[in-house]
Order: structure tokens, then C-alpha cells, then sequence
């Protein structure tokens, strides 16, 4: 008789524990998910924990608790916190299937942990496990959205994976394609697009920071939009104030050319309040120090050098160094720096790859060297001055020759001179269609933009497939996945 009213007490006890489980985005909840994506991760970390305690049936903490790891390891880029981390995820899902089934939550955390993590482990190079959760990520998205067509935030997971499938190379879509999977770049921006176009109105206004979050880390990174900055920065202008959202002001603005504005950006994220420190900012900040011919860019290089715990941009960041010096005429340290580029770091990212190429080649062309600064910084009008005092005779290598074609042509096409801008690109490509540089078939590539924005679509199909054709040049990957995505943007 003990035996069965014990047996009945556990089940009344199980089922209790059950009923009780929930998805709740309560106060402390929404507090800790702002606290993420503000970069107080600490601040976050300390309510998920009290959360925790207070309501241990809530699955809403064990989702913000890998949102703080993804944030974590998408901003610092650190190997051994990813190595000291991955292990989470699989404690996280156990944790979330124990949950309420019956909430739209049940499945979309699950979906939003594996997105998170395939994101993450592709970062660090894991590419079959990354695949693998995306594929485990979208069948829960797809369940989900079958019992809850109208919940926004799968919604939202659902279409970065489509633009994540979308945009791969060629040799992963092979994989993918094993697995089971595709997707189409432009038609999952367009629903992140709408999304947060629309989200403000819903009662997941919440989800707007990290949409933008994802619009930017999407068009700059992913896609490579070009035109995107008045879009970008007006998404950012409405988040609320935090190193985020200096960060990716910063971001938006130097990857198209606002360079002043970019700097003023950075600084605000470097700040000694902020607790998070975000290593590709003080690299970029940097860069656009040197764009600009600030004294103290080396500063900054060096600083990312010294926190910065993963492997990307070493070698870059050492070049970056010496041509600071170059400048500067102080050859001793341009050849320190230059050696570092040759024994420092590792060779896994195309940036890494180019500054070991660049520092086994003779030293540059100090006008092509501050033209090609200049054009990065959105210094247009300072860049043409600065070819135009200058002849193609005046070079005696050929590297150096195309690169002062291609700069003009590059500079052409920023101050809207379009025609002059293509005949420069022709000449680029003829002069340098057999080297092993990038200019040439970059030259290709612009030349079928220009001809994409005048919709001639042709001669953009023509362009493109040329850029497809030049094979052992510099940036290969990267040239060859624009041009692909310019063919199927114009369909041809």
C-alpha cells in the first residue's frame, strides 16, 4: 500500500513539474535579452542566474544563456572560449525538450540554439557540424510554423538560414545538397527586410536590435551589398543607445567609405566603461586611422594585436603596421613589421593570405600606397588627386601599373564617372589579365556592376562570366562568389 501512494505522490510530483514548465518572457527576461545585445553580458549573465533561481520551470533563460554565448564568441572570435563552450549546446536542447510543448517557444528555442551554433562552429571552420545543425534548425522552424504560422521570431531564424544556404560557395552547396538543403539568398533578406520593417508595430518589438544586428552582419558580410548604407544606418540610428549599436555604426560606415564617421563610432565602443571589448572594432578603428593618416593608428593596430585572442587579421594587422611606418618613412620598423607579417599568424582567412603576399613582393608604390588608403576612407576626391598627379610611365613593375589603372577606375566609379570608370577597368584587364593579381579580375567584376545598375544585363552577364573565367589571382573565393550572385540576380 506505502509502495503504491509513493508511486502515486512521484507521478502527481511529475506531472506538476510538467504544468509548470513554461516559455515565460517575463520582466527580468526581457531585461537580460537587452542587457545581450547591449554588450552588458555580465549585467545579462547575473538576472539569467536569478532568473533561474526563481523560476526554474522558465526554458526563457536556458535560450538567453546561449544568446550569450553566440554574442560572445560572434564579437571576440576567441578559439578556446568556442573550444571551452560548444559543449553547451547540447545540455541547452536536452534542457529545452523538457519543456512546455504545447508553446510556440518549444520548438522555435530548440531551432534558435542549433541556428546560433550552426552559425558559430561555421566561424570557426567546423563546417559538417555546422551544416548539420542548420538542417536540424530548419526542420524545427518547419514544424513550428505549421502549429503557429504567425510567430515572428521563427520567422525571423528561418530566413537567415535561407540566406545563409543561399550564399555559399559552390564546393559547400555540394555538401548541403547531401544533407538535404538550399536556400535563396535574396528571399530571405527580403523577409528579414519586412520583418523589421514591420516587427515595431507586433508585441515583438523586442526582436528589433537583433534583427538589425542581422541585417548588417547579412549585407556586409554575407551578401556584399553595395548602396545599403542609408538603409542600414537608419535601422541603426532606432536602436537603443549601447556599444552595439556603436559598433555597428561604425561597421555600416566604414564599409562604405564614411570613414570620419566610422572613427567617431569606434571611439564611443572603445570607451573604458564599456565591459565588453570587441576586437574587430579597435582593427577597424585602426585601419581607418591610417585611412586617414592619424598618428596614432598605430596605436590601435598594436592594441588588437596585443587583446586579441583568435586567429584573423594577424598578418594584416602587421602589414597594416609597416605600411604605417612606410609612410612615415621609418624604415627600420616597416621592416620589423614586414617580417612579422611573414612569421606571425596563420594563413586561414583571404586578408591573411594577401598581407603575405604583399610582404614578399617589392615595397609599394607610396602614391598608389596613399591612394588606395584613400580610397577606403571615402576620400574620393583626395584619391583622384593624388593619381592624377602621377603617370603610367611612371612605374617600372608591372603589378604597379595595373594598380594604377584599376585605382583610377575604382576612384571613377565612386565620383560617379561611369564611362571613364569602364574604359579604365578594359584597360586593367587587358594589361593585367595573365598576373596573378586581383586587380584584373576585380576590374571584371566592377565593370559588370555598372553595367547591372544601367540594366544591361548582357554585358553585366559578359562581365561577370569574364571575372569567372580568371583563375590563380588573388581573392579567387571571394571574386568568384560575387560574380556567381550577380548571374543570379540578373538570371542569366
Amino acid at each position: 500500500m506505502l509502495y503504491k501512494f509513493s508511486l502515486s505522490v512521484l507521478f502527481i510530483c511529475i506531472c506538476s513539474l510538467t504544468a509548470n514548465a513554461n516559455f515565460n518572457f517575463d520582466a527580468r527576461c526581457t531585461e537580460a535579452y537587452k542587457d545581450i545585445f547591449h554588450l552588458k553580458l555580465n549585467e545579462a549573465r547575473s538576472l539569467i542566474k536569478e532568473e533561474k533561481k526563481q523560476s526554474p520551470q522558465n526554458g526563457i533563460p536556458v535560450l538567453l544563456d546561449n544568446y550569450a554565448d553566440y554574442i560572445t564568441l560572434l564579437m571576440s572570435d576567441n578559439k578556446a572560449d568556442y573550444d571551452k563552450l560548444k559543449d553547451n549546446e547540447s545540455d541547452r536542447i536536452d534542457e529545452l525538450e523538457k519543456n512546455d510543448k504545447n508553446s510556440p517557444y518549444y520548438l522555435y528555442a530548440q531551432a534558435e540554439v542549433y541556428l546560433q551554433w550552426g552559425i558559430i562552429k561555421g566561424k570557426f571552420g567546423d563546417y559538417f557540424p555546422s551544416f548539420r545543425d542548420l538542417k536540424k534548425a530548419r526542420g524545427l522552424l518547419n514544424e513550428n510554423a505549421a502549429k503557429y504560422p504567425d510567430f515572428l521570431p521563427a520567422q525571423k531564424d528561418a530566413a537567415m538560414i535561407d540566406v545563409i544556404l543561399g550564399v555559399l560557395p559552390s564546393n559547400y552547396k555540394t555538401l548541403t545538397k547531401l544533407l538535404g538543403m538550399s536556400g535563396n539568398a535574396q528571399s530571405g533578406i527580403s523577409r528579414l527586410e519586412k520583418l523589421r520593417a514591420g516587427i515595431g508595430t507586433t508585441k515583438y518589438t523586442l526582436y528589433a536590435d537583433e534583427l538589425t544586428f542581422s541585417l548588417c552582419y547579412m549585407h556586409l558580410d554575407v551578401l556584399h551589398t553595395t548602396h545599403s548604407y542609408d538603409r542600414l544606418m537608419l535601422y541603426v540610428k532606432e536602436m537603443d543607445n549601447s556599444a552595439l549599436k556603436d559598433y555597428l555604426g561604425g561597421y555600416v560606415a566604414a564599409r562604405n567609405g564614411y570613414n570620419d564617421e566610422a572613427i567617431e563610432h569606434f571611439m564611443h565602443v572603445e570607451t573604458p566603461q564599456q565591459q565588453f571589448t570587441i576586437p574587430t572594432a579597435t582593427y577597424m578603428l585602426g585601419y581607418a586611422k591610417l585611412c586617414r593618416r592619424d598618428s596614432d593608428a598605430n596605436f590601435y593596430l598594436l592594441r588588437y594585436i596585443k587583446e586579441y585572442k583568435g586567429t584573423r587579421y594577424i598578418k594584416d594587422t602587421y602589414l597594416k603596421l609597416a605600411y604605417y611606418y612606410f609612410l612615415n618613412n621609418d624604415l627600420p620598423k616597416y621592416n620589423y613589421y614586414l617580417n612579422m607579417v611573414r612569421t606571425a599568424g596563420n594563413l586561414t582567412d583571404e586578408k591573411d593570405k594577401q598581407a603575405l603576399r604583399e610582404a614578399e613582393d617589392p615595397p609599394p608604390a607610396i602614391e598608389l600606397l596613399k591612394a588606395r588608403l584613400d580610397y577606403d576612407g571615402g576620400y574620393y576626391a583626395k584619391a583622384l588627386t593624388q593619381l592624377q598627379d602621377i603617370q603610367l610611365t611612371d612605374f617600372k613593375l608591372l603589378r604597379d601599373q595595373v594598380e594604377y589603372i584599376y585605382r583610377l577606375g575604382r576612384v571613377y566609379e565612386k565620383t560617379g564617372k561611369l564611362n571613364e570608370a569602364i574604359a579604365s577597368y578594359q584597360r586593367a584587364i587587358n594589361l593585367g589579365k595573365s598576373t596573378t593579381y586581383y586587380y584584373a579580375a576585380n576590374a571584371a567584376l566592377a565593370t559588370g556592376g555598372i553595367f547591372e545598375e544601367k540594366k544591361d544585363y548582357n554585358k553585366a552577364a559578359y562581365y561577370y562570366h569574364m571575372a569567372l573565367d580568371m583563375k590563380n589571382h588573388e581573392y579567387q573565393m571571394g571574386t568568384e562568389y560575387e560574380a556567381k550572385a550577380g548571374l543570379e540576380r540578373i538570371h542569366q
